[in-house]
C-alpha cells in the first residue's frame, strides 16, 4: 500500500491516481490550481475511494447551492468502493458525506477523531478549520490547527493554519511568530502571508502591511484564484488607509475582479473591497455592475449566512430585483429550525439582512437599527475580524448620513486606536468633529490624513 506525500497510507492502485491524490492534498493547502486534478483521476479510477470522497469535498468548495448534488454521486463512489480501504480514509469518506448532508457538527466530529488518530492528515485539519471558521469558532480553529504539532513540524502548511488561528483569537504576537515560521519554511506560503496581513492591519502598521504583501506578492501569481484575490484584497486595505485610491482601483481592476467571476469568495471579496472603496471616498466609476451581474445568476442562494449578507448588499447597492428575492430566501432560511446554524441565521443573519436592504434604499434609522442588532454576535455568521468589518463600515455609514454625528464620533475614535493615521477615517473624523462645534479636532484630524497623503506623495 503507497503512502501520501505526509506518509499517510493511502488505499490505490494506480500511480496516476496517486499523483492526483498528493496534487490534491499539497494543492488544497497551497491554495494552487493542482487540487482540482483529483476530480479527473477520480473519474478515471472510481475504484479508489479516497481519491473520489476528495472530489466530493472539491465540489463543496464550490459553496454553491448545487454543490451537494455534484458531490453526491462521488461520495457514493467512494462508498461502493470502501471495501478494505483503511480506517482513516474510511473516516474521509465518511466526513465528506455529512458535509454533503449539511451536518457540519457530524463532520467536526469525523474530523476530530482523524486527526486525533493521524495529525499528518492537513486535509482534515483544514477542511475542520474552515468549517470552525463559518461557524466563529475561533478557539476551535486554533485546537484543531495546534493538533498537527509536534509530528508536523517541518510543514509550513502546518505553521500557516496555526497562525491564523492565533490571530482569530487575538493573540497577534503568537500569530505572526507562527506565520514567520512557515516563511522560514516557505517563503512563499500564501496563508502565513495572509496572517501576516490580518495581524499588520489589526495593529495598526499600515505602511509596513503593505510594504510586506508587495514584497511577496509576486508569489501569488499561481495560486488559484480565491487566495491570489484574497491576499491582494488584504493589501487594497492597506492602500486604502493611505489614500492611495489609484493603486487600489489597480488592484481592484487586475487582482481582485476578474478571475473567477463566478464564484463565491471572488464574488464577495469584489463587493466587499468596493463597498469600503466608495466609504472612504474612491470613485468606482462603473465597477458594480459587472459584479452584481455575477452575483444575481446565483439566485436566492443562502449556503453561507456570511457570503449571502455581501451577495444581498451587491444586489441592493444596485438596485437589482433579485435582492427581493434572496431577502425572502434569508427570511425563509431564518425560520427553518432543522438547521445546525438556525440561530445564526435568526438571530444575526436575519437583522442583518433587513439592515443592509434598508442602507440600501436610504432608510438611515432601520439600517442602524436593525444592523445594531447584529455586530455585536456578528462572528456567529462566519468571516474573518477583518472581512466583517464591511457590517461594521455600514453601519458607521448609516449613523454618518442620519447625523448621528455623536454616535460616529465614539466609533471613528475606537478605530482610530488600530488605524492611527488613516486617511478615510482621519477626513471623516474632520467632518464629524466640524459638526458637533470642535473645530480644533477637527483640524487635527485633517492634519493626520494629510500627512498620510504627504508620505505617499514623497
Amino acid at each position: 500500500m503507497p503512502d501520501d506525500l505526509y506518509g499517510l497510507p493511502v488505499t490505490c492502485d494506480r500511480p496516476e491516481t496517486l499523483s492526483a491524490i498528493n496534487d490534491f492534498i499539497h494543492g488544497f493547502l497551497s491554495y494552487q490550481p493542482k487540487a482540482a486534478s483529483v476530480m479527473a483521476a477520480a473519474d478515471a479510477d472510481p475504484d479508489c475511494a479516497v481519491a473520489n470522497a476528495y472530489a466530493a469535498l472539491l465540489w463543496m468548495f464550490l459553496e454553491a447551492p448545487t454543490a451537494p448534488e455534484n458531490a453526491a454521486p462521488y461520495v457514493a463512489r467512494a462508498r461502493a468502493a470502501a471495501d478494505d480501504i483503511t480506517a482513516r480514509e474510511a473516516l474521509v469518506i465518511d466526513a465528506a458525506a455529512a458535509w454533503v448532508a449539511g451536518d457540519v457538527p457530524a463532520l467536526l466530529k469525523i474530523c476530530d477523531r482523524i486527526t486525533t488518530d493521524h495529525p499528518r492528515d492537513m486535509v482534515m485539519q483544514k477542511l475542520a478549520q474552515y468549517h470552525l471558521f463559518n461557524l466563529g469558532d475561533a478557539p476551535g480553529m486554533l485546537r484543531i490547527a495546534l493538533r498537527a504539532l509536534p509530528q508536523a513540524e517541518d510543514n509550513a502548511y502546518a505553521h500557516g493554519m496555526i497562525a491564523f488561528g492565533y490571530e482569530q483569537c487575538h493573540l497577534l504576537d503568537r500569530a505572526e511568530a507562527a506565520a514567520r515560521r512557515a516563511m522560514e519554511l516557505r517563503h512563499d506560503e500564501p496563508w502565513a502571508h495572509h496572517a501576516i496581513a490580518h495581524v499588520m492591519l489589526t495593529q495598526g502598521r499600515v505602511a509596513e502591511g503593505a510594504a510586506f504583501l508587495e514584497g511577496v506578492a509576486d508569489t501569488w501569481s499561481g495560486l488559484n484564484s480565491f487566495m491570489h484575490s484574497h491576499n491582494w484584497w488584504h493589501l487594497a486595505l492597506f492602500y486604502l488607509s493611505q489614500g492611495r485610491h489609484d493603486d487600489v482601483r489597480r488592484a481592484y481592476d487586475t487582482h481582485v475582479w476578474g478571475l473567477e467571476k463566478g464564484y463565491s469568495q471572488d464574488q464577495v471579496g469584489a463587493t466587499s473591497l468596493l463597498a469600503r472603496m466608495e466609504f472612504a471616498g474612491v470613485d468606482v466609476g462603473d465597477r458594480w455592475g459587472d459584479v452584481a451581474d455575477h452575483v444575481a445568476q446565483r439566485g436566492a442562494d443562502t449556503v453561507n449566512p456570511f457570503l449571502s449578507l455581501q451577495y444581498l448588499y451587491a444586489l441592493g447597492r444596485t438596485g437589482r430585483p433579485e435582492a427581493t428575492a434572496l431577502m425572502q430566501a434569508i427570511e425563509a432560511r431564518a425560520a427553518d429550525v432543522q438547521w445546525h446554524d438556525h440561530i445564526a441565521w435568526r438571530d444575526v443573519a436575519l437583522p442583518a439582512a433587513r439592515g443592509i436592504l434598508a442602507h440600501a434604499k436610504g432608510d438611515w434609522n432601520t439600517a442602524i437599527t436593525q444592523l445594531a442588532r447584529a455586530l455585536p454576535r456578528m462572528a456567529e455568521c462566519g468571516g474573518s475580524h477583518a472581512q466583517r468589518d464591511l457590517f461594521e463600515q455600514i453601519h458607521l455609514d448609516a449613523l454618518v448620513r442620519d447625523g448621528r454625528a455623536s454616535s460616529a464620533q465614539q466609533i471613528l475614535e475606537m478605530r482610530r486606536t488600530y488605524d492611527p493615521d488613516g486617511v478615510p477615517l482621519n477626513l471623516m473624523l474632520g467632518d464629524v468633529y466640524a459638526s458637533t462645534g470642535l473645530p480644533a479636532l477637527a483640524q487635527e484630524a485633517r492634519a493626520r490624513a494629510e500627512r498620510t497623503l504627504s508620505a505617499q506623495r514623497s
